[in-house]
């Protein structure tokens, strides 16, 4: 993956900031036409672009037709970042959301997640139930809105942000200034 390879050319260490993408949407989901309704776009061509820039940019994206609350998995990312596996959830989100069109609202399909990636289900549910990374997810939210993130992903180094999924030259660009 690309952001890997940056890491690698660069010996550096991705820090991931959460960022509210659509809050008010309920555990249940809402279909796209729901979401965008009103917005005067045509989602027929936001649909395709999306599709375009990640076969791009070598990205797996799946026919999705729905959008899903990610707080709990922002939460439970910030969990899994402290027990080591932060990376490997992180990707494993994405392949369920964006690839499967899973619902990562729910708890039960969380932990399904973090099972896979080596983490206890049991500690996952109970770290959501607890509220365990609440705040951690509130502070990365303030910071995204300080550093007036609008997107995901935007890719932030220095003072410098670049935004959406762009191919490896820009990300490298964004590094060496």
């Amino acid at each position: 993956m690309r952001t890997e390879q940056l890491c690698r050319e660069f010996d550096l260490r991705l820090r991931h900031t959460v960022f509210p993408l659509h809050p008010q949407t309920p555990e249940e989901g809402l279909e796209f036409a729901e979401l965008f309704a009103g917005s005067g776009r045509d989602l027929g061509i936001m649909i395709a672009r999306l599709q375009a820039v990640a076969a791009e940019v070598g990205l797996p994206l799946g026919e999705r037709t729905h959008t899903y609350n990610c707080r709990r998995a922002q939460e439970l990312g910030k969990w899994a970042e402290d027990q080591g596996r932060g990376d490997a959830f992180h990707s494993a989100v994405y392949r369920a959301y964006f690839v499967a069109g899973r619902n990562i609202a729910l708890p039960a399909e969380l932990a399904t997640i973090a099972t896979a990636v080596g983490l206890s289900a049991d500690q996952a549910l109970r770290v959501l139930e607890e509220g365990s990374y609440v705040a951690a997810v509130d502070a990365d939210w303030e910071r995204a809105k300080a550093l007036v993130v609008t997107a995901v992903p935007t890719f932030r180094y220095s003072n410098r942000q670049l935004v959406g999924f762009t191919p490896y030259p820009a990300l490298r660009r964004l590094v060496a200034g």
